[in-house]
C-alpha cells in the first residue's frame, strides 16, 4: 500500500478530533435554545469533550502499544460514529452530555494511532516531512471546524452537524478496515502493562523536554484563544465579525508553519529545530506583549509570528517522540498528547486570574517568563542525554 496514502488516511482520523471539538461553536446558543437549556451546560458540552480527550490518551497509549494499531483504532472509530449519531438523536443536554463524552473517547485514538503509524512507516527525513504534512492537516481540524459547521448548521440545524460527522465518521471507518495495514514492529512493547511505561518516557532527556515544550506551547496558544477576543473589544472596539477574522492569520499561520517545520529537520538537527523554533515562539510572545495595544496591524503581525513559530515546532517535537522511544512509541505519544490538553485546560484558568479586567502585561508577561525558562530547561536536559541511549531501545 502507497505509505502518502496512509498518511493522509491517518492524518484524517487525527484531523476529525479538533474538528469536532469545535465544529458546532457558532450553533451554541442555537443549541441552547433548541435544548432548553443553559449557556453553562451548553458551554460544558466543549469541556468535557476536551477532558474526555485528554484522559484517553493516556489509555490508548499503552493500549496501542501492546495491542497493535488497527485494533484500537477500527474499534475507536466505531465508537465515535455510534456517539455521534447518539448526539445527533439527543433530545435533551444530558444526553447531548453522555454522548459528546463518548464521542471525545472514541476519536481520540486519532491522534494517538495516526502518530505511531508515522512513525512506523516512515524514517529520517521522510518521518520529518510526513510529520510536518500531519501536523498541518490537524491544525485545520480547528480552523475548519466553526466554518464548515456554520454552513452547515445553517442549512440543517445543529443535528445536521452530527448527521454529516456520522458520515465521515463512517467512510472514514470503512477505509481504515479496508487498507491500513498493521504497523505494529515485533520489537514493539508486549501484551502486559505497567506504569513503568510512563516512567521510561518521563525520565527520559527528549521525552520530558518536549513534553514540558508541549505543555506551555499549548498553555500560551489558549491564552490567545480565550482572551485576545476580550482585548480586541476593549483596545479595538470590533465587532464579532471582525474578531473572528482576526484569528483566522493566527490559525493559518500554524497550518504554514508545520510543513515547514518538517522540512525544516532536514537543515537543522531536530533538538537544535526544537529549541529554536521554541526560543522563537518565546519572542513572539514577547512581541504581542508590546505591540498588542500599539495598532491592530502590529497585534495581528504578532500573533501570527506565534502561530507560525507553533507550527514549526509541532513536526519537531513528534518527530523526535518516535525517533527516540520504539518500545513505548505510542505511550510517549498518548503522555505528550495528554499534557498539551492539560495545558489547553490550564491556560483559561490560570489565564482568569491573572488577566482580571484586562491585565495584559500579567497575562502575557507571566506566559512569556514560564516559555522561557520552559525552553531553558528543556535545552539542558537535551544538552545532557546528547549522545546517550535512550532507555526505551531508541532508534
Amino acid at each position: 500500500m502507497n505509505k502518502r496514502i496512509l498518511l493522509y488516511l491517518v492524518a484524517l482520523s487525527a484531523f476529525m478530533g479538533p474538528f469536532t471539538q469545535t465544529i458546532y461553536t457558532p450553533l451554541l446558543p442555537e443549541v441552547q435554545a433548541d435544548l432548553h437549556t443553559t449557556q453553562f451546560l451548553i458551554n460544558l458540552t466543549i469541556s468535557v469533550f476536551t477532558v474526555m480527550l485528554a484522559l484517553m490518551q493516556i489509555v490508548y497509549g499503552p493500549l496501542t502499544d501492546m495491542k497493535g494499531r488497527r485494533v484500537v483504532l477500527l474499534p475507536g472509530m466505531a465508537l465515535y460514529v455510534l456517539a455521534t449519531l447518539g448526539c445527533a438523536f439527543s433530545p435533551s443536554i444530558s444526553w447531548l452530555l453522555v454522548f459528546r463524552g463518548l464521542q471525545a473517547a472514541g476519536i481520540a485514538t486519532g491522534s494517538v494511532v495516526a502518530t505511531t503509524v508515522i512513525g512506523d512507516l516512515f524514517a529520517g527525513i521522510e518521518r520529518g516531512r510526513a510529520m510536518g504534512t500531519f501536523q498541518m492537516m490537524v491544525s485545520l481540524g480547528a480552523v475548519a471546524g466553526p466554518l464548515i459547521g456554520g454552513y452547515i448548521g445553517a442549512h440543517a440545524g445543529f443535528h445536521g452537524v452530527f448527521w454529516v460527522l456520522a458520515g465521515v465518521g463512517s467512510a472514514l471507518l470503512l477505509s481504515i478496515g479496508l487498507l491500513l495495514p498493521e504497523t505494529k514492529s515485533v520489537e514493539s512493547a508486549g501484551d502486559r502493562f505497567s506504569v513503568k511505561r510512563f516512567a521510561v518516557v518521563l525520565r527520559d532527556p527528549t521525552g520530558m523536554s518536549v513534553i514540558l515544550l508541549g505543555f506551555i506551547q499549548y498553555y500560551t496558544f489558549y491564552n490567545f484563544l480565550v482572551f485576545l477576543p476580550d482585548i480586541l473589544s476593549r483596545v479595538y472596539r470590533l465587532g464579532i465579525e471582525a474578531k473572528s477574522l482576526v484569528f483566522l492569520p493566527l490559525s493559518l499561520a500554524i497550518a504554514i508553519g508545520s510543513p515547514i517545520g518538517g522540512r525544516l529537520q532536514e537543515r537543522v538537527e531536530p533538538r537544535k529545530s526544537l529549541i529554536l523554533t521554541s526560543s522563537l515562539n518565546v519572542a513572539a510572545v514577547v512581541l504581542f506583549l508590546l505591540l498588542s495595544k500599539v495598532s491592530l496591524v502590529l497585534l495581528v503581525i504578532s500573533i501570527f509570528l506565534f502561530g507560525l513559530c507553533l507550527g514549526l515546532s509541532l513536526p519537531v517535537q513528534t518527530t523526535l517522540l518516535t525517533g527516540a522511544f520504539l518500545r513505548e512509541r505510542a505511550t510517549a505519544i498518548g503522555v505528550y498528547n495528554f499534557f498539551r490538553y492539560m495545558g489547553m485546560a490550564a491556560g483559561p484558568m490560570v489565564g482568569t486570574l491573572l488577566y482580571g479586567s484586562g491585565n495584559i502585561p500579567l497575562l502575557y508577561g507571566v506566559a512569556a517568563v514560564l516559555f522561557a525558562l520552559t525552553v531553558w530547561l528543556a535545552s539542558q536536559r537535551l544538552r545532557a542525554g546528547a549522545g546517550g541511549v535512550s532507555p526505551s531501545g531508541a532508534k
